[in-house]
C-alpha cells in the first residue's frame, strides 16, 4: 500500500533527525501536553486555510483567465469536493496508521499541488490541483479524533474546542492575506506563500508529532466497510451530520459569492478590502474557544437550534442591510458565531458516540459536512448567477431552515 512503501522509504530519513526531546506517548483519557496541542491547533490553522485562498481572489482569477465567474466558481468547488474525498478517504487512515506517516505523505502531495497552482495558467490544471489541495488539506481532522480520544475526561470538549478555533482563525486569517495578497502583488504569489508554510508544517511533524497506537487491526477495505456500518447502524450520528452540513452550505454559499458582491455596486471594493471582511469572523473563533462548556449543559441540540437562529438573523441583517458595509460586518460576525455553535455542538456529539472509533466518526461527520459545502457553494453560484445577492440569501435561509426542521423531526433528544 502507498502509505506503507512511502512510510518505509522515509523511516530512515525521520530516524536520522535527532531530537532534543522525548515524544510524548498518548493514551486515552491520559491528557496532551499543552505545547502538542498548540502545534496542532497551528497545522490545522494552516492547512484549513489553503482550501480559501481561492474565494477573495475568484474575480481576479477569472479575469486572468477570461473565464465567467460561474466558470472561476468551478475551483472553490472543486476544493470543496476534494476535501470532502479527503476525509472520506484518507482521514480513516487514521486508526489504521500512525499519524505521522499520513500527516507526510498529505503535506507532500499537498506541497507539489500548491506549487503547480502557483505557476499554472489553464482553468483545468487549476480545477484538478485545487481537488487535490483540498483532499490533502484534512490534517485537522487527523488531530481532532486524536484531541477527542487522547484528552482527559474534563477537557475534551475544551480541546477540541480549542482546535476548531484554529481551524476558523486560519479560514478568516487566509481570507485576509489571500485578499491583501491578491490585490498587492498575485494570487499566484498567495499559493507560493502557501507552499512554503506547508514545507515548516512537514518539518514541525517529523520533530514534535507524538506517538500514538492504531484503532483498527483489519485491512483498508474492511475499514472502509466499518464507515459504512457505522453510519448505517447509528441514526443519531446520521443526523448531527445532515443538519451540520445543510448550514454549513448555507454559510459556505455567502462566502463563495461575497466576493463577486463586493465587487460589483454600490461596493466596488478591491480584493484587500474583501479580505478584511474576514477578520469580522474573528468573534466565531472566540465561540468556539469558549463555549465548550456549554454545549455540555445545553445539549447538543438545544446549541443546534442557537445556532440556527443566529445564523437566519445574518442572513436577514445581510438582506435588508444589503449595500452598506456594516450590513455585511454585522452579517459576517453572526453567521461566524452561529456556524461555530453548528460545528462545535455536533461534532463534539458524534466523537462522543464511538470514541474507540474516533477517526472514522469523524469521517462520516466531516465528509458530510464538506459536501454540504460544495453544494452550498454550487447553490449560491446559481442563485447569483440568476437572480443576484437576493437570490443567494434565500438559498442560505433555506438551507438553515431545512436544517431546523430535520433536527425537529429527530425525536430522540440529544
Amino acid at each position: 500500500m502507498l502509505f506503507k512503501k512511502i512510510g518505509f522509504r522515509l523511516k530512515p530519513l525521520t530516524n536520522g533527525i535527532k531530537k532534543t526531546k522525548m515524544k510524548q506517548t498518548l493514551s486515552p483519557n491520559q491528557g496532551i501536553k499543552r505545547g502538542v496541542l498548540w502545534m496542532w491547533t497551528l497545522i490545522s490553522g494552516i492547512t484549513v486555510a489553503n482550501l480559501y485562498y481561492s474565494q477573495p481572489v475568484l474575480n481576479k482569477i477569472a479575469t486572468e483567465l477570461n473565464v465567467s465567474e460561474l466558470t472561476a466558481n468551478n475551483i472553490s468547488i472543486a476544493t470543496q469536493l476534494g476535501y470532502a474525498s479527503g476525509l472520506l478517504f484518507i482521514v480513516p487512515l487514521g486508526d489504521l496508521f500512525k499519524a505521522t506517516k499520513i500527516l507526510t505523505v498529505s503535506f507532500i502531495s499537498l506541497i507539489i499541488s500548491l506549487a503547480i497552482t502557483a505557476v499554472s495558467t489553464h482553468l483545468y490544471t487549476l480545477i484538478i490541483t485545487s481537488f487535490i489541495i483540498g483532499a490533502c488539506s484534512v490534517m485537522p481532522h487527523i488531530f481532532i479524533p486524536m484531541a477527542s480520544q487522547f484528552s482527559k475526561p474534563q477537557r475534551k470538549t475544551q480541546n477540541v474546542g480549542m482546535l476548531l478555533s484554529g481551524l476558523l482563525t486560519g479560514i478568516l486569517t487566509s481570507r485576509v492575506i489571500s485578499g491583501f495578497v491578491g490585490e498587492h502583488f498575485s494570487w499566484r504569489v498567495m499559493y507560493g506563500i502557501a507552499t512554503l508554510s506547508s514545507l515548516l508544517c512537514l518539518l514541525a511533524i517529523w520533530f514534535y508529532m507524538p506517538k500514538s497506537n492504531q484503532n483498527f487491526s483489519g485491512s483498508y477495505p474492511s475499514l472502509m466497510k466499518s464507515l459504512y456500518t457505522i453510519a448505517k447502524e447509528n441514526k443519531l450520528l446520521q443526523n448531527v451530520s445532515l443538519r451540520a452540513a445543510l448550514c454549513f452550505a448555507s454559510f459556505q454559499g455567502m462566502w463563495a459569492m461575497l466576493a463577486f458582491k463586493m465587487c460589483s455596486e454600490p461596493f466596488y471594493a478591491n480584493n484587500d478590502i474583501i479580505g478584511l471582511l474576514g477578520f469580522c469572523g474573528i468573534v466565531g473563533a472566540i465561540t468556539a474557544s469558549s463555549v465548550g462548556g456549554a454545549v455540555n449543559k445545553l445539549g447538543a441540540r438545544n446549541f443546534h437550534f442557537i445556532g440556527c437562529f443566529i445564523i437566519v438573523l445574518s442572513w436577514t441583517i445581510m438582506w435588508i442591510f444589503q449595500n452598506s458595509y456594516v450590513g455585511f460586518i454585522a452579517g459576517i460576525l453572526l453567521i461566524d458565531a452561529g456556524i461555530q455553535c453548528i460545528q462545535l455542538s455536533n461534532q463534539s456529539k458524534a466523537l462522543s458516540l464511538l470514541p474507540s472509533a474516533a477517526n472514522r466518526v469523524n469521517t462520516i461527520f466531516m465528509t458530510s459536512f464538506f459536501l454540504g459545502a460544495s453544494f452550498g457553494t454550487f447553490i449560491a453560484g446559481v442563485c447569483w448567477a440568476n437572480w443576484k445577492w437576493n437570490g443567494v440569501v434565500i438559498a442560505g435561509i433555506v438551507l438553515t431552515l431545512l436544517s431546523f426542521i430535520i433536527t425537529i423531526g429527530y425525536k430522540k433528544n440529544d
